[in-house]
């Protein structure tokens, strides 16, 4: 299991001494409580921690690059409870290289119109002080992600998590190494893509490896591991034989027992946190892996098959961005198979051979073993089931030569009419918004790949989000989809991230 990280966010108050220094301790005393009230909201994953209100030049220079010396520190959040000069931020915003939220608030909720003077309206300047600031990120063409609203109110609180589980999937970036296990699918575009300027772009480390060392490291396990492995899946799932001998059963499960314990401890071994296979190099291997890369899944490292390599480092970033999530309905590694075009009904089905996370399984999860055509390896066991209902994104990273481009389209979730007794995998069904038509032309058009980075927790304004912090084109699928207006957006995109 990968441990998740204590991250922090800081809070920075602008201001300047021009107002004396009551004002000031006023501005301290009011970002303060501004703090515990965000601490307490009972809505933020990380903590908010307090910092002294910045005035000067050298302060602000100071503070952030404190921030990015500090491996806890994931952002900034920054707000101008006064006029703070933006010139005195130019030099710290330039050295910045986290991510930063401008709070766009104020201390008081309305205007107290009784007692309002010159004194209160130099004090609580936000509406001009903000603006001072907000003009410097353009001046600069900086990143930040803006959010408008009382401090208080539950949906600036939202907003202010939903950026945060942005924010890590940023700085988690930078720590993902991806482990290929041999080389992907010959032949095949979508998954093929360039490691230096992925690296380069969003720090990601791509290396391969020969299938037998990964065969050496699952050999490796002892009986006894195994043994209390298979006891384990043999308690938690729904043993499925379907007639088939029950002592053979249970050893083509143990085998992908030994194959999680192995893959987990090599990953572990040389510091890796998402894995790719290929059926069509599986070395010394007695099965392709199915079960085991589904447990590893749920444990949270990232997967993409036939040696997707960057959709396994998708994968990896957005569980990392929903860890901690109350409620959360899952995230997994998906792949698009076969249309239903009946009117009215219409949807994909998703799946993939084996490898789906059962952290977005609804009710109960099987285990079965049937033969498999690719891979020429002894038939794997592997956990089936179907999927929640409910609104979720899928995501695709692709590689277009001059430039990286995220496709993200928001798709509904529901259950097939039948059900599929002889399918023997996870699956998921969806229709992509707006709908089938529009949705699935949209996504061929912007050169969407069949694999895909699912999420039920994350939302699409979070992904784009984060490929604006990576410097990556995003494009949008959704309800309010035209593809007159989505061809005109990738022409525009072309000449932008030339």
């Amino acid at each position: 299991m990968i441990p998740q990280k204590n991250y922090q966010f800081w809070f920075c108050t602008g201001s300047q001494d021009l107002y004396g220094d009551e004002c000031l301790a006023h501005v301290a005393e009011h970002s303060k409580i501004i703090v515990n009230a965000l601490n307490a909201s009972g809505e933020l994953p990380y903590e908010v921690v307090w910092k002294p209100t910045l005035i000067t030049n050298e302060l602000i220079r100071k503070t952030f690059n404190e921030a990015n010396n500090d491996e806890n520190c994931a952002g900034v959040i920054t707000w101008m409870h006064t006029f703070s000069p933006a010139k005195s931020w130019i030099l710290g915003l330039q050295e910045y290289r986290k991510p930063l939220l401008h709070l766009h608030t104020q201390f008081n909720r309305e205007i107290p119109y009784d007692t309002i003077d010159m004194d209160f309206m130099n004090e609580n300047q936000a509406a001009h002080g903000d603006r001072e600031y907000g003009h410097i990120f353009s001046r600069l063409d900086k990143v930040r992600k803006v959010i408008v609203g009382f401090w208080d109110d539950r949906e600036v609180h939202r907003q202010i998590a939903s950026w945060m589980s942005t924010a890590i999937g940023v700085i988690e970036s930078s720590h993902v190494r991806v482990m290929r296990i041999a080389d992907n699918m010959r032949n095949v575009a979508v998954t093929e893509g360039d490691k230096v300027e992925a690296q380069i772009r969003f720090g990601w480390e791509v290396d391969a490896y020969p299938v037998n060392e990964a065969v050496e490291a699952v050999q490796a396990v002892s009986q006894a591991d195994v043994d209390a492995l298979v006891e384990e899946y043999y308690s938690k799932y729904t043993i499925l034989l379907e007639g088939r001998d029950e002592k053979e059963f249970r050893r083509h499960v143990a085998v992908q027992a030994q194959m999680e314990i192995g893959l987990e401890r090599f990953l572990e071994e040389k510091n890796y946190q998402a894995i790719v296979t290929h059926f069509g190099d599986l070395g010394g291997f007695q099965q392709l892996p199915g079960l085991a890369i589904q447990r590893l899944m749920e444990k949270g490292y990232g997967f993409g098959g036939e040696g997707d390599w960057k959709t396994a480092a998708m994968v990896r970033i957005m569980k990392i961005m929903t860890q901690g999530k109350k409620d959360a309905k899952g995230t997994s590694f998906m792949e698009d198979y076969t249309y239903n075009l009946v009117p009215g009904k219409e949807g994909i089905l998703e799946a993939h051979m084996l490898e789906v996370c059962p952290s977005i399984a609804d009710g109960p999860i099987y285990i079965k073993e049937q033969p498999l055509s690719m891979g020429d390896r002894e038939d794997p066991a592997r956990l089936v089931f179907t999927s929640k209902e409910g609104p979720g994104i899928a995501a695709s990273l692709i590689d277009l030569g001059n430039r990286f481009r995220l496709i993200i389209n928001d798709v509904d979730c529901r259950k097939t009419e039948k059900p599929m007794p002889k399918l023997p995998v996870a699956t998921n069904f969806w229709t992509p918004q707006p709908n089938l038509q529009v949705g699935a032309q949209a996504w061929i058009l912007a050169g969407g790949a069949h694999h895909t980075a699912f999420s039920y927790d994350l939302t699409a304004e979070q992904m784009g989000d984060w490929a604006e912090s990576m410097g990556i084109e995003a494009v949008y699928i959704d309800k309010d989809t035209t593809i007159r207006q989505f061809k005109n957006e990738l022409r525009w995109n072309s000449i932008y991230y030339r």
